[in-house]
């Protein structure tokens, strides 16, 4: 009986598998071609190269990838097993006993593996690509990049002391334009320190042309600053602060958000956008207990319900998404609630759904 149900697994992925490769060709096809086409009158309007077209869409691929595979799994499970009962195959197999969650457990274990290898594709190679896309399409487009590494300002200490940084060089590890302002712990002035630059030695900030501003005996003195080892804030939480989460991996992503927190910063769309890295690798599990649960539902017009069925679940789900990720960010609701309730409602969705389907 084991070595039957093993068969069976067999012959479910050896029918899943070409409708699978076919669909995610198809989606990413289309993805690559709706990027192309939106961005095409620009490219026109600049005279940019058809090479230069085509290598910018190259670089979308991985990102196309990432997309379309939730929607192929989930198109190609509905369509199998919607193929498979029209063809009254499901019926004999219900007949010989091997339950309907049973017989698509093979389906479980390839979207777990779907999620899993999501989230390192999304890490390790959809981030550089995207970020490569995107500065070949402003150099394309002629477009000036406005850096996000001027006027940074970060909180430390909790909230003791405050930077204020006209300038960052990354290259050489330097601050330019310092202003710093300290604070006791009841919030109080203590005192306020102007350089020109700073540079990073290894260990703490050495400071250029610096003076010291504080009170004694009631009166405000101006003085150069007296050598001090104690700014030892490292440059990585000046430079995270000039980056979008979305654009760092996750484990960069992480100690951005722990800087943003320690910074005094509003940090919870950061901490919405990281918890949802992980989330959304998940899509690709719960659209397969989704389709699953779909699967012996249609007899008649197997690939149009289908279809159907699959852009249908997924325009919820992102729906749903979007707007959970959107009141996080907002703090209407925690972080971690934001970007995994709608993992959680849609797991129990599926697993009803699968209860209740024909067996």
């Amino acid at each position: 009986m084991i070595k039957a149900r093993y068969v069976l697994d067999r012959y479910l992925l050896r029918q899943f598998y070409p409708i699978f490769f076919v669909a995610i060709s198809m989606f990413v096809f289309i993805l690559l071609l709706l990027d192309l086409f939106s961005n095409l009158v620009r490219y026109l309007n600049n005279d940019v190269p058809v090479l230069t077209m085509l290598k910018i869409s190259f670089f979308f691929i991985p990102r196309s990838i990432s997309y379309a595979m939730p929607l192929s799994l989930l198109f190609a499970s509905a369509y199998t097993l919607g193929d498979l009962y029209s063809r009254n195959e499901l019926t004999t197999v219900f007949a010989s006993g091997i339950p309907f969650w049973r017989f698509s457990f093979s389906l479980f274990i390839v979207g777990l593996i779907a999620s899993i290898f999501s989230f390192y594709l999304d890490d390790i190679v959809v981030i550089p690509t995207l970020k490569i896309k995107s500065e070949l399409s402003k150099i394309a487009l002629h477009q000036v990049v406005v850096s996000s590494d001027y006027d940074i300002v970060i909180k430390t200490r909790n909230d003791r002391r405050v930077y204020m940084v006209d300038y960052i060089d990354y290259d050489n590890r330097m601050l330019n334009g310092i202003f710093i302002l300290e604070r006791n712990e009841s919030g109080k002035y203590v005192s306020q320190i102007r350089a020109s630059s700073a540079a990073w030695n290894g260990n703490y900030w050495e400071f250029e042309n610096a003076v010291i501003y504080q009170y004694e005996n009631g009166i405000l003195r101006i003085k150069p600053m007296p050598y001090d080892t104690s700014y030892i804030e490292p440059p990585d939480m000046f430079m995270r602060n000039a980056v979008n989460v979305k654009e760092l991996p996750a484990k960069q992503a992480g100690l951005l958000v722990n800087d943003l927190r320690i910074s005094g910063l509003s940090y919870y769309e950061a901490q919405a956008d990281y918890y949802h890295r992980y989330s959304f690798s998940t899509t690709s599990f719960i659209v397969m207990i989704l389709s699953v649960s779909m699967g012996g539902r249609f007899k008649k017009n197997i690939l149009l319900m289908s279809l159907f069925t699959s852009l249908s679940i997924a325009v919820v789900y992102y729906i749903s998404e979007m707007l959970s990720m959107a009141m996080a960010g907002l703090n209407y609701i925690p972080p971690i609630i934001g970007a995994w309730f709608p993992v959680v409602l849609f797991i129990f969705i599926g697993i009803f759904l699968i209860r209740s389907a024909k067996t």
